[in-house]
């Protein structure tokens, strides 16, 4: 496997360069050369498999040779060392719950794994990793990467724009990990990450890498547990909260290695650009709107460029397999109370849009059977889940530790200066 840019202006490399690098000299993000679908007989054999099974089998497809079943196989055994239940919450809807983690968010699957990648293919080379994040991903980061030997990780969010529970959980570990408060909104964040890595001076001092989902590391793991869709009574609808859209962009992997999915739902907060891209043909990005669910507050979402590149940039072919969706926080709120009282099932605010877009194909499509993605656990977002449901939610341990700890951030003004200064300490 060869991995090329999507712009199409580098060269393809191995996967290891692609791994390191994060984004193409180009500017470009890599994806893969080709999608070569699993055999049938692998796919049968995933339909009754466990996660590391999954996780092993179709982590050395992606990879072929680049590693070994026999080296991913304790690699995937030692990340994913958590559970990830499918829960059926109507007769026809099934909630695939990804925030049984150690930060109690679906991005410790793409965090832990590529930590691992980058030990499994490193040879003993200091690592910057830099990362931003509008939420969940830096916490996932912070904690995949802590204390791992020769790696130095600085995590930039939006100063006063993150969950308590998510500062928390970034800026309470210290040692490698460095919070970075930087006085902007997440896409202030994300563009200083991008100056960096376009930075030919800085690279040549520092060995940057790149822990967010354009990272390789960090998404192609991503595509694991769409397998575990594979033992559902006929090819779902399934509705993924999106924000940056690596998620879905895995999700779109697994079908083209095989996976059956009847068509995907693009489901997201007022920041709605790729919605109306799907809606309107025009993609017109744009200053991100603050809301209650914050991991999706992105106007300028990285991966829809590996998407467009997926999709040879032909609209009609992404509407094929991609409905859009988006809903403001009123609705969000108010559905996080109806479907705790009417079902009992307790939704975080990206599990409730995941949630409202599955119910908008569904009720399309009487025969259709759907699964949203579950992202993040409902105390994590606390401040809105209570008053939803009338009541408070208990807070898991892990959660109760991270915000007893002190918090150490690092104030920053949007400015590139300052950070390649605090990077170059």
């Amino acid at each position: 496997m060869r991995w090329v840019s999507t712009r199409g202006q580098s060269p393809a490399v191995p996967f290891i360069d692609a791994l390191f690098a994060g984004t193409a000299p180009d500017g470009g993000l890599y994806f893969p050369d080709r999608f070569t679908p699993l055999p049938p007989a692998t796919l049968e054999r995933l339909k009754s498999a466990d996660l590391t099974t999954i996780g092993t089998v179709v982590g050395t497809h992606l990879l072929a040779g680049d590693i070994t079943e026999e080296a991913m196989a304790p690699l995937v055994r030692d990340a994913l060392d958590f559970p990830i239940p499918l829960v059926q919450v109507t007769d026809r809807v099934w909630a695939l719950e990804l925030f049984h983690g150690p930060t109690l968010a679906f991005k410790d699957v793409g965090a832990r794994t590529q930590a691992r990648l980058l030990h499994h293919f490193t040879d003993g080379t200091p690592l910057t990793i830099l990362v931003a994040t509008s939420g969940d991903t830096g916490s996932a980061v912070a904690q995949a990467f802590y204390r791992v030997p020769d790696a130095h990780v600085f995590v930039l969010y939006p100063e006063g724009q993150v969950s308590d529970v998510q500062e928390a959980q970034m800026a309470s570990l210290g040692e490698n990990i460095t919070a970075v408060a930087v006085r902007g909104t997440f896409d202030d964040c994300q563009h200083l990450v991008k100056q960096a890595f376009a930075d030919d001076d800085l690279r040549a001092h520092v060995w940057l890498t790149p822990a967010n989902s354009i990272n390789l590391g960090r998404l192609l793991p991503q595509t694991f547990y769409y397998f575990l869709l594979a033992n559902l009574p006929r090819p779902p609808i399934v509705s993924v909260p999106s924000g940056n859209f690596g998620d879905l962009t895995a999700g779109l992997i697994a079908k083209r290695l095989g996976l059956a999915v009847e068509r995907f739902v693009a489901s997201t907060n007022v920041n709605d650009v790729v919605p109306e891209f799907l809606r309107t043909g025009v993609y017109e990005p744009r200053p991100s709107v603050r809301t209650v669910a914050n991991a999706m507050d992105v106007g300028a979402p990285s991966n829809f460029e590996r998407m467009r590149a997926m999709y040879g940039d032909d609209l009609e072919r992404m509407r094929q397999d991609i409905a859009g969706a988006a809903f403001d926080d009123a609705r969000v709120v108010a559905e996080i109370g109806a479907v705790y009282k009417r079902h009992g099932y307790l939704l975080d605010p990206h599990g409730a849009i995941a949630w409202l877009g599955l119910q908008d194909q569904l009720e399309r499509d009487p025969e259709a059977i759907g699964v949203f993605l579950a992202t993040a656990h409902p105390a994590k977002f606390r401040e809105v889940v209570e008053p939803a449901i009338g009541h408070r939610v208990a807070l898991p341990s892990v959660l109760d530790e991270a915000l007893a700890r002190p918090r150490h951030s690092v104030p920053l003004p949007v400015s590139y200066s300052a950070l390649v200064d605090l990077i170059r300490r």
